[in-house]
């Protein structure tokens, strides 16, 4: 059975979507068969993986509210080996459209139920906001990944999204995990940035990624390409950095598997 890891921390700009888009092409590369589920409204993940969001009739926006079959807005082979559910501006509209629809909490999770098996792993890339998309990413997700940008105010906000992670797992998601936290924008040359790393590990009782991601051009060019780093600038330091958390989350994956 496939693992459902979403993507989330309500603070904007720590990478989330550079995480959703890079971790998922990197899994591909290791022979893994992703579905990418883009559930933020700027559909950034759908245009960093080379799909046009504003020519999209069907999008997850359209399969929440009934309006799409799932294999009328699935993308299928973006990559190879990678398919998308996109998302666009329209997904915006969403949370007042699901007033009054009865278990709106658990919309995404049944969509998905019948394709989850044909997964080894889908990756939810959440919008920076603690809404009813995040809590429809996180009723679905077998576990949560926080990326978290190396900056002073970085743990500003985690002990809300824990404190939310805790809520669902006690009334609508027993099995939701902590997958783990990511470091992103890493900056070796700042002090700060290592400041930040140990801060994070010393009052975060949750499994730490070993893997950073550094702060990299390469990195910050992708999107506009329309290409995952591993495929925009495979030898760069990014695609290497996003290389090694794929290898990890396979690794605690398979941990869990056995235990």
């Amino acid at each position: 059975m496939g693992r459902v890891i979403a993507i989330a921390n309500q603070k904007g700009g720590v990478g989330k979507t550079t995480t959703a888009i890079n971790l998922s092409a990197c899994l591909v590369e290791q022979g893994k068969h992703v579905l990418t589920i883009d559930m933020d409204p700027q559909g950034n993940t759908t245009s960093g993986l080379g799909v046009d969001k504003n020519q999209q009739e069907n999008t997850i926006y359209e399969l929440i509210l009934g309006e799409g079959t799932l294999e009328s807005c699935l993308q299928k082979d973006v990559l190879e080996g990678l398919d998308l559910l996109p998302a666009n501006v329209n997904l915006s509209g969403a949370e007042i459209e699901l007033i009054g629809i009865e278990k709106k909490e658990f919309i995404l999770r049944n969509a998905i139920a019948p394709v989850r098996d044909n997964y080894d792993f889908i990756i939810i890339d959440c919008p920076p906001s603690l809404s009813m998309l995040t809590i429809n990413a996180m009723t679905t997700a077998d576990s949560v990944l926080v990326p978290i940008q190396c900056e002073y105010y970085a743990l500003e906000g985690l002990s809300q999204l824990i404190h939310t992670i805790q809520l669902i797992q006690n009334r609508l998601n027993p099995y939701l995990e902590i997958e783990g936290v990511v470091f992103t924008m890493y900056d070796a040359r700042t002090n700060l940035s290592l400041e930040v790393v140990e801060n994070v590990k010393a009052n975060l009782k949750q499994n730490v990624y070993k893997t950073i991601i550094p702060r990299n051009v390469r990195l910050a060019e992708a999107p506009s390409h329309g290409a995952p780093i591993n495929l925009y600038e495979p030898k760069s330091t990014g695609a290497e950095a996003y290389r090694l958390l794929a290898e990890e989350v396979i690794g605690n994956h398979e941990e869990t598997q056995k235990s």
